[in-house]
């Protein structure tokens, strides 16, 4: 059993969802690990991790649109905006999503369905800099 660690760095054009599967997929290929677990973490409180379809962009429109619904950008709707009126709406979608995401690794492919993508959402309406921390446990 041993485990291994990378760091995603992903620059994000704003309020946008950002497939990240493959630069897992580089870096289960990388660890040599065969058979485990890839422990996905997104760094950040305003973007967020999902396991979603991959073959139509249809469904990353809706799925924006509907956490748009869910976490409105209204003026004074708030207490906390203090990076602006995407500010608290970032959070809220954050919570309503996830940040951690478990994945398994069989034959030293990540296990996802036919139609699954991993994906970075990112809630802010600014493009940023963000941060998935890989963690691969397993052997061969």
């Amino acid at each position: 059993m041993r485990q291994c660690f990378d760091d995603l760095n992903i620059h994000t054009r704003g309020h946008s969802m950002h497939s990240i599967t493959q630069a897992v997929g580089g870096s289960i290929q990388d660890s040599g690990i065969q058979q485990g677990i890839c422990q996905l973490s997104c760094l950040h409180t305003s973007a967020s991790l999902v396991v979603q379809e991959n073959a139509s962009t249809d469904v990353q429109t809706d799925l924006l649109a509907f956490l748009d619904h869910l976490a409105p950008m209204d003026a004074g709707r708030y207490t906390h905006d203090l990076e602006g009126l995407d500010d608290m709406p970032a959070h809220l979608k954050t919570v309503l999503t996830q940040t951690h995401l478990t994945l398994s690794i069989r034959h030293g492919q990540l296990l996802l369905g036919q139609w699954q993508g991993i994906f970075l959402l990112e809630h802010r309406q600014q493009g940023s800099h963000r941060q998935i921390q890989v963690h691969i446990i397993g052997g061969d």
